[in-house]
């Protein structure tokens, strides 16, 4: 689903109004220009005006006035206009639209223009509206009349509008209008300081040279290679000799970002710049699905040739800007010291759990986990019905929207550049996306899993009842795990009437259900607490308590067919219990444990024995 297919028109029409001018700054825009002639958007004699142009400076003016003409003039086409230029083809060619889609389909570009500009911007522009005569319309429509035709005259558009008006014109005195200039798009004074966007908090486009690329603003505080030029990353060092422009060795005068110097936005406080002298940072990276990293290797850069000034520039931080990074770095390191964070997510009926380490954003990461699968933030509120339409504003987590929470840093969406598992995930990392992380019974991570073909549990060979035996897993075939066997038939069985007459079935009758019983209990055992051997754990266990039982026991006793009916497995259950009040007399907090799982293995052995609640009575 692309974004122009719930956005409403107006916040489209808000985001063309802050993207033209980043738009106007695409180097070799031949080719955007040919999709939106193509699509009727750009007369045929503006497209030759401006594509016959030399200078860098005048295609960028020009591609602004196109942009600005078609906002003021063709405000109802804008939809198409992105529809156009998200075309995977145009995409590839201009990093910068890739950048604003994801902005778009994040939904985070309304919070990049207060609301102050965003009225004086209307204002300015209900003005300019105004300012255009009667005869202006008129030429326009006879203008749109002609593009439908596709019968375009080569004449110069200045001269047309310069008509001097008919008798029938009622403007009088008549103002003239302006002609199609290519002077700069921004008046004197006025900010195009893009590097305080929301849509660039965590990157920055940049050149040096006739090479472009995407500046990672947390990469350049750390010291790390920070401009990522398709998937390689460089230092800006590296990054400036790659551009040929090694010989002036001062990269923050040679690298620019809408061609102001880095070395300026440094001593602004706008970017944090660490000492590249002392060469490249060893760090780790978490990738998905396991904790497995990539370690980015130690290059000892060139020693930098900077003058003094530029020495003192990368430290004279401003204290706003030094406040804003250090809140930015604490609300992150708080995030991971806490462990990874698992949040109960709605949306509508649907209900789910999101997993804060497979988040990447709306599109990318399975990061949702429902009973039957995971799925992104998109695929969730798809999946809870037609009505909901926007994933940020739709989906709640702990009484507010997810949006508040990537607003609040609790969350975090990952750079547009970002080469992780989730964003850029190859045909396995797909595959390993649809399952668990972690054994569903013990808990722990590994890289071996068999993982069931029928639902998002992952287990170890060992772990599950039955065992899975390696001949199973190397022949290819689907796996199906004993949770979903027992849900496809749960029907089959007929009804017990007692409980008596359950308890005295034979185990191989049953085997089913009671390796479901103990499966669902030693998951629900989340910290493993009944699953070993107490006696060589707590103190005075073997004096207190004379015939110990834990789960895995019980486990390998059904695993070896050891019982010969259903009485003698649950016996051996309710032992575990038994055991548990027996010893914890005085600790509260264990007892409860016991009589949770307690409670839970009474009620799912009804549910499953289909014992009737009078006879449980």
């Amino acid at each position: 689903m692309e974004p122009m297919d719930w956005l409403e028109d107006n916040e489209l029409l808000l985001f063309f109004r802050r993207s033209k001018t980043v738009m106007s700054c695409m180097e070799n825009p031949q080719t955007f220009l040919r999709q939106l002639r193509d699509h009727d958007l750009l007369l045929e004699d503006r497209y030759q005006k401006v594509s016959r142009m030399q200078s860098i400076k005048k295609i960028k003016n020009g591609l602004y006035e196109i942009l600005d003409r078609l906002e003021r003039k063709q405000p109802q086409d804008i939809k198409v206009f992105w529809s156009c230029v998200f075309k995977e083809t145009i995409l590839n060619e201009y990093p910068t639209l890739r950048l604003l889609r994801n902005d778009l389909m994040n939904e985070t570009f309304q919070s990049d223009i207060p609301p102050l500009e965003r009225s004086e911007t209307e204002e300015a522009d209900k003005g300019k509206r105004k300012d255009v005569s009667e005869d202006e319309e008129e030429a326009e429509k006879q203008e749109s009349s002609v593009k439908k035709k596709r019968k375009l005259k080569n004449r110069d558009v200045c001269d047309e509008e310069e008509e001097q008006p008919g008798p029938s014109s009622r403007v009088s005195p008549r103002k003239r209008p302006e002609k199609i200039h290519f002077s700069s798009p921004l008046k004197k004074g006025e900010k195009n300081d893009i590097w305080t966007w929301d849509l660039y908090k965590s990157q920055l486009p940049v050149t040096c040279g006739e090479k472009k690329g995407m500046l990672s603003r947390k990469r350049l505080a750390d010291g790390e290679k920070c401009i990522a030029v398709g998937r390689q990353w460089f230092t800006p060092g590296e990054f400036e000799r790659f551009a040929g422009k090694d010989s002036s060795k001062n990269w923050k005068m040679t690298i620019k970002c809408l061609d102001t110097p880095l070395g300026k936005l440094i001593q602004a406080g706008h970017l944090k710049a660490a000492n590249y002298r002392a060469g490249c940072k060893k760090t780790k990276k978490a990738l998905f699905p396991t904790d497995d990293v990539t370690i980015v290797s130690e290059e000892e850069e060139d020693k930098d040739q900077d003058s003094d000034q530029d020495s003192s520039s990368s430290t004279d931080i401003s204290t706003a800007g030094t406040d804003e990074e250090g809140e930015r770095e604490e609300q992150t390191d708080a995030s991971h010291d806490s462990g990874r964070k698992v949040f109960k997510v709605t949306c509508g009926p649907l209900a789910g759990y999101l997993h804060e380490k497979r988040f990447a954003t709306g599109t990318l990461g399975k990061s949702i986990r429902t009973e039957t699968k995971w799925m992104t933030p998109m695929q969730f509120m798809q999946e809870a019905g037609p009505t909901y339409l926007s994933w940020k504003k739709d989906i709640e987590c702990e009484g507010k929207a997810l949006g508040d929470h990537i607003k609040a840093n609790i969350l975090m969406i990952h750079e547009v550049w970002c080469d992780c598992k989730l964003c850029k995930p190859q045909s396995k990392d797909l595959n390993d996306e649809k399952n668990d992380d972690e054994c569903f019974i013990c808990k722990t991570e590994e890289d071996e899993f068999v993982v069931c073909d029928k639902c998002p549990r992952s287990f170890h060979q060992k772990c599950h009842l039955p065992h899975v035996e390696d001949n199973i897993i190397g022949d290819g075939s689907q796996w199906v795990c004993t949770f979903c066997v027992y849900k496809a038939n749960e029907n089959l069985y007929p009804k017990e009437l007692e409980r008596e007459a359950a308890l005295s079935r034979t185990i191989s009758q049953r085997l089913l259900h009671c390796q479901y019983l103990l499966l669902c209990l030693r998951s629900a055992d989340k910290d493993q607490i009944f699953a070993s051997n107490p006696c060589g754990i707590l103190e005075r266990y073997s004096s207190v308590i004379k015939t110990p039982m834990w789960l895995n026991n019980v486990a390998g006793k059904l695993q070896k067919k050891l019982y010969q009916t259903v009485g003698e497995f649950v016996s051996d259950v309710q032992l575990i219990f038994s055991n548990c009040a027996s010893y914890n007399q005085g600790n509260a907090g264990y007892l409860a444990m016991g009589n949770r799982l307690k409670e839970l293995f009474d009620k799912e052995f009804n549910s499953v024995f289909k014992i009737s609640e009078q006879t449980v009575g």
